[in-house]
């Protein structure tokens, strides 16, 4: 079973957009604010549930296309994304999307660091991009989750070759832990004062996605660069998000 799939399992169990995912995507598309998507076209890259969608129509976009690739997940999609006329989900695998020159904004949040050639997925999405449209991806940082990928990398090899059912059960002990601690320890970070006002749902869903993919990338800084070099962009940036992740950023030359 793909990642797409496992992952399509975690989405369709997983499949309400909450008032606190406003809070995450603005985090995660910063230095974007909600202006910037106002009057735009708009690609959504490996969608989920549509929650990265929701934000940019509720700010005005005039477009936005959302595609994922796990049939799924795009049901939930097109049902929480049902209320906007101007929206439109469909079931897409990214090295296949056929795009060109179409729209104002195109990012990917979460996707790139769980694909075998995140590559040639970042070259296509930047050819469906018009000239001097804003590119951005969300991804993993080496720096902040280096516990993750001494601990929880191994135990994923083993998990991800599991059903996904089998995995989500073995998910709640895990959960239970980190709820429990998250509520009981003052924690500094930003990322874990975060958590630390979630139900017990949404932080069983983040112990799930760690746990699921068969791939999971943690960039290093310069990794995460790289990543967007030499693709036709311009203007480069990178940005730190809660001192575990990176948000990319670029124009279209």
């Amino acid at each position: 079973m793909s990642s797409a799939e496992r992952f399509g399992y975690e989405w369709n169990k997983f499949n309400k957009i909450i008032p606190e995912y406003e809070i995450q995507f603005l985090k995660w598309v910063y230095p974007f604010k909600k202006d910037d998507f106002k009057g735009k076209i708009i690609l959504d890259a490996g969608c989920g549930t549509g929650r990265n969608s929701y934000w940019p129509l509720l700010y005005g976009a005039k477009k936005v296309v959302a595609f994922d690739f796990d049939k799924r997940i795009v049901d939930v999609a097109k049902k929480n994304l049902s209320q906007f006329e101007n929206a439109e989900a469909v079931y897409q695998s990214i090295y296949d999307i056929a795009y060109e020159n179409e729209f104002d904004i195109v990012f990917s949040i979460g996707v790139v660091q769980f694909l075998e050639k995140p590559q040639e997925a970042i070259i296509r999405l930047v050819r469906a991009m018009k000239k001097g449209g804003l590119f951005l991806i969300w991804v993993y940082a080496r720096e902040g989750n280096e516990w993750i990928v001494r601990f929880i990398m191994p135990l994923r090899k083993i998990l991800s070759r599991l059903p996904p059912w089998f995995t989500n059960i073995i998910s709640y002990f895990f959960s239970i832990s980190l709820f429990l601690c998250l509520k009981s320890v003052p924690f500094k970070h930003p990322y874990f004062k975060q958590l630390k006002n979630f139900k017990f749902w949404h932080v069983h869903s983040i112990v799930l996605d760690q746990l699921l993919p068969k791939i999971s990338n943690y960039w290093k800084k310069e990794e995460a660069l790289d990543l967007l070099k030499n693709k036709g962009l311009e203007n480069i940036k990178i940005y730190s998000v809660n001192n575990n992740s990176w948000t990319v950023v670029g124009n279209k030359a």
